[in-house]
């Protein structure tokens, strides 16, 4: 209709209806967003030309060689190694918490425990969930913040000036058969589903402080009831300078990681992550 609109107005001579024209600020920053994503894609082009494609061919004609159980462990293979390496620490945490358990057991003249025993105790379940509480708070904390602030340079943040992916209106792709079911259905779905990496993280990091806070009480009340003292309830526990201490001291490790690797990924490369930058990619440049 817009369009037989048009020809109509040139045939009569009559004025054509204006476009409405954004304010002339709007019109210079969409101006400098369409440059910095041309600087960028040609930037981009030029780095994967040849290495970083000869480095995709070889990717996928390594998948084409495989099949079965050795297919599935090359495109799951970073969380089976990280999977692994969790089970051989976490065996590691359980034999020597036992055995360090038992010997302060046997200092106070206590009964030592087998390890399925020393697995229900308040020192391992404190012990376990406060560096779980710390890992899933930074973690949660990490996904929200990066979603409105930035560090110019750092591989770990958005483009201030150039389109990013992730800003997307999923409910434009809502007629996408190929969209996840949540994005097709739309409403509390979509609503949930758009927030569901930090509502899970966060989940875990209430589940983990709880936990921390019930293993660590009962650690106390176990360590009271040695020396005759006084046993206090969680809530009593979580309102202890010991509790907080423990928690803190967990807390600041991880966020100072974080800004550490926020701030160094500015100028520091690892060749092939996609936590870094591109080697060649000038310092000043923002995203993967």
């Amino acid at each position: 209709m817009s369009e037989l609109r048009n020809v109509t107005c040139l045939l009569f001579d009559e004025p054509q209806p204006k476009m409405p024209v954004p304010p002339s600020s709007d019109r210079s920053s969409a101006t400098d967003v369409r440059r910095a994503q041309r600087v960028s894609k040609a930037a981009e082009e030029q780095r994967t030309a040849q290495s970083a494609m000869r480095a995709a061919v070889d990717r996928t004609a390594e998948l084409q060689r495989r099949t079965g159980l050795s297919r599935f462990v090359y495109e799951n293979g970073l969380t089976l190694v990280m999977l692994a390496l969790f089970l051989l620490s976490f065996v590691g945490q359980v034999l020597t918490g036992r055995a360090t358990y038992n010997d302060e057991q046997q200092q106070h003249a206590q009964p030592t425990l087998s390890v399925t025993q020393y697995l229900t105790t308040g020192a391992f379940v404190e012990a376990t969930a406060e560096n779980w509480e710390s890992e899933f708070l930074q973690m949660g904390l990490f996904v929200l913040l990066t979603v409105s602030l930035y560090q110019r340079g750092s591989s770990e943040s958005k483009r201030i000036d150039e389109p990013e992916e992730v800003d997307q209106d999923p409910r434009e792709a809502r007629r996408d058969p190929a969209a996840p079911w949540p994005v097709r259905r739309g409403r509390f779905a979509l609503a949930l589903y758009e927030h569901s990496l930090s509502i899970a993280l966060l989940t875990l990091f209430v589940l983990s402080f709880a936990a921390h806070a019930a293993g660590g009480a009962r650690e106390y009340n176990e360590r009271q009831l040695v020396h005759g003292g006084k046993a206090l309830s969680v809530f009593g526990y979580l309102e202890s300078s010991r509790f907080w201490f423990e928690s803190f001291q967990n807390w600041q490790s991880e966020f100072f990681s974080v800004a550490l690797l926020v701030v160094l990924s500015i100028w520091l490369r690892e060749r092939g992550s996609p936590q870094s930058k591109p080697v060649a990619a000038g310092s000043g440049e923002t995203g993967e």
